[in-house]
């Protein structure tokens, strides 16, 4: 058998030349190196998380309030960050404005106590809240049945001042709202970049884009699913900023450094703003200062605004408004310095100038 079988097939004087091996194995690393970023930007928050500065309002007299405080205090070290209440009825509106997130209510008598709890806030909180009221009932127990009493009498109540909705009682609708909303403002501003020329057209296509989808996703979210709670033509404004807010920066990136400027500003959302949002915990529980901050980035204020939207009328929204608001401002504004940026400049050269036809009409002619 001829050795020529076995040669390599030859290639075409059109085809393009194999990849180097260099090339090979340095892709195989890169490749490697974008999932472990993918990984620490998603799982960081996760493992930095720590149990910690949650606001809870405290209400009753002031020497079973200063007891409790300093026990909770040594069992759970910056664990609770209380907030005084004049009653229960104090501790309840402070919940529903978000000022805190549940409240622990002692009576006039030392067994009676009620954790107060707001689950639509956020679950971890009314989890360790939960946990808070089954160690008090353990501990007066005790004391109880160490007095000679009835410790069967003994109950540590917990009532849920602002629960989910029935048609969402876990809140996992809820809380899965936030990825529609970061990769609808992803793919609005991807679309819109790469598809639409000139900065007017731009700009329209976002208004109409953050309209069409806001109303789109508040009838999926709120008539058909039932998810979302309130006031629907709020929650449509709310839903079409956050995309809005979203596409507006990537549009901006990419009209300041190009095609480049969509891949930043993607990532940027995806890989920064995101994990950093605290949708599924409180943000003080995040690695200071990060947690703060993310209220600051679009999925953190966005996330925020909804489920205040959703479940807390009385509670200010004021900050996720204006955050929202402020970022699409800042995409339009790098969207025009972009633009005018890039437009050619018109000028006449010396080389130019104008004469005078006989007949009165002027001409221009090379000098």
């Amino acid at each position: 058998m001829s050795s020529s079988s076995h040669a390599e097939p030859r290639r075409s004087p059109t085809s393009p030349p194999p990849t180097k091996w260099v090339a090979v194995a340095g892709l195989g690393v890169v490749g490697a190196v974008v999932v472990a970023v993918l990984v620490l930007a998603f799982l960081w928050p996760t493992k930095t998380s720590e149990t910690r500065n949650l606001p809870v309002g405290i209400a009753g007299p002031a020497q079973s309030v200063a007891t409790l405080e300093k026990a909770l205090g040594t069992a759970s070290p910056n664990v609770f960050d209380f907030v005084a209440a004049t009653d229960r009825a104090d501790a309840v509106d402070q919940i529903r404005s978000r000022d805190t997130y549940g409240a622990i209510v002692l009576g006039n008598t030392p067994t009676s106590v009620e954790v107060l709890t707001a689950p639509a806030g956020s679950a971890a909180a009314t989890q360790l809240l939960t946990t808070i009221a089954t160690q008090l009932q353990a501990r007066l127990t005790q004391q109880v049945a160490a007095a000679g009493g009835d410790s069967s009498t003994v109950k540590v109540p917990v009532t849920a001042v602002v629960p989910f909705a029935e048609s969402d009682p876990s809140g996992v609708g809820l809380a899965a709202t936030s990825f529609p909303l970061m990769m609808g403002g992803m793919i609005g501003g991807i679309l819109t970049s790469l598809a639409v020329v000139g900065v007017t057209r731009r700009l329209v296509t976002l208004l109409g884009f953050g309209v069409a989808t806001g109303l789109i996703l508040t009838l999926v979210l709120q008539t058909w699913f039932d998810y979302l709670q309130g006031d629907f033509w709020l929650n449509v404004a709310g839903m079409g900023l956050s995309v809005v807010a979203t596409s507006a920066f990537i549009v901006g990136c990419a009209s300041l450094v190009g095609r480049a400027g969509v891949a930043i500003g993607a990532v940027f959302t995806m890989l920064i703003g995101n994990p950093i949002s605290a949708s599924a915990t409180p943000w003080q529980f995040l690695a200071h200062p990060w947690g703060a901050i993310g209220q600051y980035l679009v999925p953190g204020a966005g996330n925020n605004l909804i489920r205040t939207l959703s479940y807390f009328p009385d509670a200010d929204a004021t900050q996720q408004w204006l955050t929202l608001v402020g970022w699409v401002a800042l995409g339009v504004i790098m969207a025009l310095i972009g633009h005018y940026r890039s437009r050619p400049e018109t000028h006449v050269t010396d080389s130019i100038s104008e004469t005078v036809n006989p007949d009165g009409r002027s001409a221009v002619a090379a000098s």
